[in-house]
């Protein structure tokens, strides 16, 4: 079984001129304790008020149903823009309360939003906490020690976006709104809400517009007649019904009459999206009358975040601050808007038909943001909760649009998510930023270069190497052009370049590339110079993944020794050299010594970093690993247990380390005897690998060929023969006859023959395999003496022996 490193192998190489690590820092003992002992309030919540919400009786239900049957289960509630997906959410937290330790509303469009509404159940309950990804960890943690909970993920758009935290938070509900219909893990039940039916819409208009007023047979029929204009869709029949609040002198016909059709072709998509048009004018209209404040901020609100915009950024200098809190209220009265004390929400989908049809309200968009953050250090608490904003004004940013102000909010907003290590959040950001400094400064200004390498930097955290990767590319020949050979810039694009083709598996292509760089450095800044010497231990690992342990253990104790005499015993780069030898060790058949020296880094790592730090997570998993090498798995399956849990925590279900920790983790199951737990990892992390990687990624084909091995060991080779065998051909294909990854799948493979009765051809497969260990590893390696015993087996079962 094939575990995989753990050591964080990258070069830190972020901003040009200014490489940050963006590490999440762990909490203290004393306060993640905290989250064991705090208890929540009775009826914990944050929920908005309950809504009208009719016609949804039987979804109401079901949804109870299936939180009883099966609470550990995410509940998905899916489907057209518009149609009540928030407003059922909302009314069922509302009815269930009572039945839930805590209900958590989160407003989940982005990552970010996320984040911070679990930031804010921390300032609910620990207000001495300040930072806010020290709150979203400590919730995190709260969480977990306090089951019973209903989470309320509101407006999801990515499903990714939740990997962090329905592996990570098993103890309570999940009840998610989402206008995605596809995607969604395979143990999650859905719900796909459509439009209402002709009673259930007449009702919801009757009620809003009217109350408890009885309406005459003639009413009740235009008010059907409304309803179906109105195509059943909750939020126009809502609207609709709010503006006959409003004016009780308007009678339903004439509504009916003034809805203009002119704007059916306005907005290219769905029926939804044209029915919201036709409402918009008159409505608009009416506010315009009665508040044209109210037209203008909502010009102004299309081109924001859609949840939770904080009032204050829409106060302009010089105005009285009662004019935009009635505004607000006004658009509140006609439906249009969601208003607290603090925030205003606007739907979607009149987001869409505003922009379409309003989009100079995007200016005044700008200008607010530009307003409220212009002065303020990036360093400064409020600009994480603008910077949903600024990245809503990136990713609708039409072309040729150039504002210097707004561009260098971008710059300032993806530097801040950089220091926090949320890189991958920043590609709307930067890719704005790079068209600006395009437009304005030339391809080839060493500001647009360096905007350049940030968005490839930003692509590759994403795991998006279908980009990085020729970005990269494009940026190192630009800045050999530009600086030269030699000039930092170039070296660090070089590196990056590097760092790209490693994560892509094209150690071809990453090893001369890095070993390039390697005697660059050397040459310009001198043998021990900190950079060099992490160079030098980054190309020591690639030799180590390109299966050449015994290269790899002599330059890492060469690091090693260099960087305790350059920068300390306890540096944390010099207990990452420390690390990655213990690696090596373990690579090159030594777990015992590994184990040693890992236990010792980590007792370093959690003193000084903490718990959750990342460096001390790829330490614990490294341990992990070595301990099951060293044939201890009593203690390696709860070890990688807890790193996978919290791996998903900090970096999301999908990070490459976390997957690597969950590919471990089964190859732990396996080797304490339990496959059938195995198994099911192994499909999971193959699946993940082939959506995130591709087939022919390295580690895909790990994955491919531990769970073929799983499958024989499992009492089922009949059915890993075949996946091996394509597994073999694909290694051979991309890394080589000779790769230890090679070799470990024609091992595999003759492992499987001979378990299926054909040691015929397992025989030449042992062979081949025990020649090359001799070759590489000695005769006397234990991975070497272990193939030689199979291949004797094979020979005694087939009477050669």
């Amino acid at each position: 079984m094939n575990p995989e490193a753990s050591g964080e192998r990258s070069v830190a190489a972020g901003w040009i001129g200014a490489a940050v690590t963006g590490d999440v820092i762990g909490l203290p003992a004393e306060i993640l304790n905290a989250a064991r002992d705090v208890q929540a309030p009775p009826g914990l919540t944050n929920l908005p008020p309950a809504p009208l919400c009719l016609g949804r009786e039987a979804e109401l239900v079901r949804l109870h149903e299936v939180g009883d049957t099966a609470i550990m289960q995410a509940s998905t509630v899916h489907g057209l823009g518009g149609v009540g997906k928030t407003t059922l959410a909302l009314a069922y937290a509302h009815r269930y309360r009572h039945a839930y330790s805590a209900v958590w509303w989160i407003n989940a469009d982005s990552p970010t939003r996320i984040e911070q509404s679990l930031a804010e159940l921390t300032r609910r309950l620990l207000p001495g906490l300040t930072a806010d990804r020290d709150r979203v960890a400590w919730a995190m943690a709260w969480l977990q020690w306090h089951p019973g909970w209903l989470l309320v993920f509101d407006n999801v758009e990515a499903v990714a976006d939740l990997s962090p935290y329905l592996g990570a938070l098993g103890g309570g509900r999940h009840l998610i709104t989402s206008r995605r219909a596809v995607g969604w893990p395979r143990s999650m039940r859905t719900l796909a809400l459509g439009t209402l039916d002709a009673e259930q819409a007449v009702e919801l208009i009757r009620a809003t517009a009217y109350g408890e007023t009885e309406l005459t047979v003639r009413e009740l029929q235009d008010v059907r007649a409304l309803a179906a204009e109105l195509g059943y869709l909750p939020l126009a029949l809502e609207q609709a019904g709010a503006y006959l609040r409003q004016n009780p002198t308007v009678t339903v016909p004439a509504y009916y009459r003034r809805l203009p059709t002119k704007l059916d072709k306005a907005v290219d998509g769905l029926d939804a999206e044209r029915t919201i048009a036709r409402i918009w004018t008159q409505t608009l209209d009416a506010l315009t009358v009665r508040d044209p404040r109210a037209v203008e901020l909502l010009r102004t609100l299309a081109w924001l975040a859609p949840d939770e915009v904080p009032v204050g950024l829409l106060e302009a200098d010089g105005v009285d601050p009662d004019e935009p809190a009635e505004a607000l209220g006004h658009l509140a009265a006609y439906s249009m808007a969601t208003v607290t004390r603090d925030t205003v929400s606007v739907h979607r989908l009149v987001q869409q038909v505003l922009r379409v049809n309003a989009p100079e309200g995007r200016r005044e968009a700008e200008q607010a943001v530009v307003r409220a953050l212009g002065g303020l250090d990036p360093e400064a608490g409020e600009w994480d909760s603008l910077i949903p904003q600024l990245i809503a004004l990136a990713e609708s940013r039409p072309g040729g649009h150039d504002d210097e102000a707004v561009t260098d909010l971008y710059r300032r907003a993806g530097w801040r998510l950089d220091t926090q290590g949320r890189l991958a959040r920043a590609t709307a950001l930067l890719e704005a930023v790079v068209a600006q400094r395009e437009q304005s400064r030339g391809e080839l200004h060493p500001d647009t270069l360096a905007t350049r390498n940030n968005l490839a930097c930003a692509y590759r955290a994403a795991g998006d190497l279908g980009r990085a990767v020729p970005l990269s590319e494009t940026v190192l020949a630009q800045c050999e052009r530009v600086f030269g050979e030699l000039h930092p810039h170039t070296l660090t694009s070089r590196n990056n370049l590097a760092d790209a083709y490693q994560l892509a598996g094209d150690l071809g292509r990453a090893v001369p590339l890095w070993e390039t760089v390697l005697g660059q450095c050397e040459q310009v800044l001198g043998e021990l110079h900190p950079d060099t010497l992490l160079i030098r231990s980054n190309l020591a690992c690639v030799y180590q993944t390109a299966g050449d342990p015994g290269r790899a253990v002599s330059l890492l104790e060469t690091v090693l020794a260099q960087r305790e005499r350059v920068l300390g015993e306890l540096h944390r780069d010099t207990l990452t050299s420390w690390q990655y030898l213990a690696d090596a060790y373990r690579a090159a058949g030594d777990p015992g010594r590994a184990v040693s020296l890992l236990e010792t880094v980590l007792a370093q790592r959690e003193r000084f970093l903490g718990e959750l730090h990342p460096d001390t997570l790829g330490t614990r998993d490294s341990l992990a690993s070595a301990l099951r090498a060293a044939g201890d798995p009593g203690r390696a399956v709860p070890l990688s247990e807890t790193v996978l849990a919290q791996r998903e925590q900090v970096l999301g279900e999908l990070h490459p380390h976390t997957l690597t920790s969950r590919n471990n983790l089964a190859c732990a199951y396996l080797s304490s005897g339990d496959a059938g737990r195995a198994v099911l990892l192994f499909e999971l992390v193959l699946a993940q690998r082939e959506q995130v990687l591709s087939a022919l990624h390295p580690h895909t084909l790990l994955s491919r060929g531990n769970l073929a091995q799983s499958y024989a060991e499992a009492g089922d080779p009949v059915r890993a023969v075949p996946l091996l065998e394509a597994v073999l051909a694909q290694r051979e294909q991309v890394l080589g006859e000779q790769h230890p990854d090679t070799l470990i799948s024609r091992q595999g493979l003759a492992l499987a023959c001979a378990m299926t009765g054909r040691p015929d051809r397992a025989i030449p497969l042992f062979e081949a395999v025990a020649a090359q260990y001799e070759r590489t590893l000695g005769g006397a390696h234990p991975t070497t003496v272990a193939v030689r015993n199979q291949l004797a087996r094979a020979r005694r079962e087939a009477g050669t022996g």
